[in-house]
């Protein structure tokens, strides 16, 4: 259900910018909206954490670093020791404490979101996996 709010912009310029930018992407003013306010907010709550395109849409990424689900991939579940996935994680990724944390911080807030990106990605290797098995079994016959 929609709940509607009106927005009223000081310079008239970023209302010109917004709707320029919702016509580049093929979205309405409205939704561009939600998703930078949406994104705004979340940045406020996770400093560290910026929002970037890609081929799965729009998603969580550390500043500076890789996207949130990654680091989590990496620390949560596993085979590694729970007191050494944060060490292992500085390590493989090259990223500071406090860059961890965020990505942990982030995840603790939108979970669901991050197992969602976690399990696409674990999917999309599986078929590229079967993929190059059939293409070495084609070799071989």
């Amino acid at each position: 259900m929609a709940n509607p709010i009106s927005v009223r912009f000081k310079r008239p310029e970023n209302a010109d910018r917004l709707r320029a930018e919702a016509a580049a992407r093929g979205v309405s003013a409205s939704s561009l909206a939600e998703e930078l306010i949406d994104e705004g907010l979340r940045t406020r709550r996770h400093p560290l954490v910026v929002f970037r395109d890609g081929p799965t849409g729009r998603r969580a990424g550390l500043a500076g670093g890789p996207d949130v689900w990654e680091v989590v991939g990496g620390i949560v579940g596993g085979d590694v020791l729970a007191g050494e996935r944060v060490g292992r994680a500085l390590d493989v990724f090259g990223l500071r404490p406090d860059q961890v944390q965020a990505a942990l911080g982030y995840y603790a807030e939108f979970a669901d979101e991050i197992d969602a990106e976690i399990a696409a990605n674990v999917a999309a290797a599986d078929v590229a996996e079967a993929l190059w098995k059939r293409a070495q079994g084609l070799l071989a016959g």
